[in-house]
């Protein structure tokens, strides 16, 4: 079948786009097409969208099956949701040592404080109504 206009329009830019990604380091390149040709175009927009989701999730595929490979076809690790465009990767989690917690401290109880009188009303302020 053939390829419409428009899928071919949203190919090219997404390949352009995600080139100019990986040369630049800006992540932002993806978005602001997307926001372009949202402003004239919904249809097209969608389908750029879609053609770089389907673009990254070929990559993270593609990874995977080198790391089977390089690994002689071992079992895998699962493969990590993809990550959130723009966050810095998250840190790796380290265990805190658990401190055993201190004997806590006798605290001298004091007498509720008196409460404070409410502030004036200035010029131009309307008064609230209590109920």
């Amino acid at each position: 079948m053939a390829e419409s206009y428009v899928q071919r329009v949203a190919d090219e830019l997404a390949d352009l786009a995600l080139a100019d990604q990986k040369a630049s380091g800006d992540i932002a390149i993806v978005d602001a097409i997307g926001d372009i040709l949202g402003a004239s175009s919904q249809t097209l927009q969608e389908t750029y969208l879609t053609s770089v989701r389907v673009r990254r999730a070929e990559e993270r595929a593609r990874a995977l099956l080198d790391s089977r490979l390089a690994n002689g076809y071992q079992e895998a690790p699962k493969p990590e949701a993809a990550p959130m465009q723009g966050l810095p990767d998250p840190e790796p989690e380290v265990a805190e040592p658990v401190e055993e917690p201190a004997a806590p401290e006798p605290v001298a109880e004091e007498p509720p404080a008196a409460p404070e009188p409410a502030p004036k009303p200035t010029i131009g302020m309307p008064r609230r109504i209590k109920r």
